[in-house]
């Protein structure tokens, strides 16, 4: 019998190798991990995986949402908040009311087990939206409303859902009071983000110490979410809250050290986290058909409904995005002026990219199975079970897949805003320190010599960040000159074998080897971060 330690590792090696195949493919990975379960999950020998809801809302979710919300520009989030609000919460609830009529005309279900249904697959999923529009080559705008869509909507969606969830299980609903309970709702989350962040903040101002801060970052998350789930408010709205209040921080109140160590164990926790979440969606397969027994549905009328509920998400996405762009532009000129409209073209990305994911599937697998007298079966469980799974696989492999060539078709690119403030940035903060510098009078000779080597590398820095801007916007940003980079390369490489054959000849031990060998590292890491 195969245990959890099996299991664990099976998972482990799935993603190494999904991973490879991916990159080999040159496939986003979320849509690759999830096509490598579902032909996992069709081998007859393997164990049946099931997904507990439980644990992707309280061990995966925050863990997720915290290091996006972390590492998302909050300049760049409040300028495009109203496009981010038309989509996260506009769209969201536009889509559930959708789905839920046609749910009702089409599958015959009851109107509040079809909000249920349209609330679980409104949202598209942070994961996905992130993995996948990081590595495709578009203006950054868009890059920031598909995240800051991907980090707000869930909670819409999971307060949505909650409120339809009560609704069939005890029959009864007012429109008033939800709108009350939604609102509550998400401002409790957002304070209760907001006091977590605050007593992180005041904890990494009087603590130096990478690995207690490291844990301590791993936490915040953690108890953003359960405390606003304890107080019955939005627990993601509140992990997506401290993560934006920190990110703003954590450059002032945190040491070099810890953010070194920090942004590698982050990217590793996203990675594994992804890979096994994504692996689980398309393993749950089995479980999500042996469910449908009960249902007794033709065949082909499943097949009907599944393609019938996957085509409204995505063209209910492209009607909303579409009016929601140009036409508070055309009703209010001042929006217009402060924000003129965006090209056609990026409009059609941003209305093609609704991936969903990991949250659709839980919400879904949530759902009870009986209603409020523990004797009536909720209507529909296991048909909206299935058709939440086939709208995501459907939309992770056909609108993930086809994004790159659309974007390749329609023309689109990168239009280096962040290469040119990186470039500014770099430039204005190496003429600042040259200043400093030339100030400076060091009347001791050694001081005078290492003043002006310092001296010497930032006019380089200084030379090689003007050039770019005098050639051409397309030149990649160098740090330094072709010929500094050549010769330091070779240098740093004859420290590295000489350090190496000095513990093999037993002159130095393996922990003096590490402690050189990660300066060297982090100096060629200096010289390849702008190759």
């Amino acid at each position: 019998m195969i245990g959890v330690v099996e299991i664990f590792v099976g998972m482990l090696i799935a993603v190494v190798v999904l991973a490879l195949m991916a990159r080999k493919l040159h496939i986003p990975y979320p849509i690759f991990f999830v096509i490598g379960g579902t032909a996992l999950s069709l081998i007859p020998s393997l164990p049946k995986i099931q997904l507990d809801p439980k644990l992707i809302f309280l061990f995966v979710l925050p863990p997720l949402l915290y290091p996006a919300a972390l590492f998302t520009s909050w300049r760049d989030f409040r300028a495009n908040l109203r496009p981010i609000s038309l989509l996260a919460v506009g769209l969201v609830l536009f889509t559930t009311v959708i789905v839920a009529y046609l749910a009702q005309y089409f599958f015959h279900l009851p109107l509040a087990a079809g909000f249920v249904l349209g609330a679980i697959i409104s949202p598209p999923d942070a994961i996905a939206a992130t993995a996948i529009a990081e590595r495709l080559k578009v203006p950054r705008r868009i890059v920031t409303i598909l995240e800051g869509e991907s980090l707000v909507n869930d909670a819409t969606a999971l307060v949505a859902f909650r409120f339809a969830v009560a609704a069939v299980a005890t029959g009864t609903f007012s429109l008033a009071h939800a709108t009350g309970d939604f609102f509550l709702v998400c401002f409790g989350g957002i304070f209760i983000g907001l006091l977590i962040g605050f007593l992180a903040e005041q904890f990494h101002k009087r603590i130096d110490d990478a690995p207690i801060e490291i844990t301590v970052s791993l936490l915040t998350p953690f108890a953003a979410y359960l405390l606003a789930e304890h107080f019955q408010v939005s627990g993601v709205l509140s992990v997506v809250t401290a993560g934006l209040y920190l990110g703003w921080r954590t450059p002032l109140i945190l040491s070099f050290q810890t953010r070194l160590r920090g942004g590698p164990f982050w990217e590793m926790l996203e990675f594994l986290l992804n890979g096994f979440v994504f692996i689980i969606i398309g393993l749950e397969l089995p479980t999500v058909l042996s469910g449908l027994t009960d249902e007794h549905i033709p065949i082909h009328q499943l097949i009907w409904f599944a393609l019938l509920i996957t085509l409204a998400v995505i063209l209910i996405r492209i009607l909303w995005v579409i009016p929601a762009t140009y036409l508070p532009r055309l009703l209010f000129p001042h929006i217009c002026r402060r924000d003129p409209n965006p090209e056609w073209q990026h409009v059609a990305v941003v209305a093609w990219t609704g991936m969903r994911g990991v949250v659709s599937l839980a919400a879904a697998l949530s759902i009870p199975s009986y209603m409020s007298d523990d004797v009536t079966p909720f209507p529909g469980r296991d048909l909206i079970i299935f058709l939440t799974f086939i709208v995501i696989l459907a939309t992770l492999v056909v609108q993930g897949l086809s994004l790159p060539p659309l974007i390749r078709w329609l023309g689109i690119e990168d239009d280096g805003i962040i290469e040119k403030e990186e470039r500014e940035a770099r430039l204005k903060a190496n003429q600042a320190a040259l200043a400093l510098l030339q100030d400076i009078k060091e009347p001791d000779g050694a001081c005078a010599e290492a003043q002006q080597r310092i001296r010497i590398e930032y006019e380089d820095h200084i030379l090689q960040l003007e050039s770019v801007e005098t050639n051409n916007a397309g030149t990649p940003l160098r740090l330094f000159s072709n010929e500094y980079e050549r010769l330091s390369k070779q240098a740093l490489q004859v420290e590295r074998r000489t350090i190496i054959q000095l513990r093999n000849e037993s002159v130095i031990s393996d922990e003096v080897l590490r402690r050189i060998q990660r300066d060297i590292d982090l100096a060629e890491a200096r010289l390849k971060q702008h190759q």
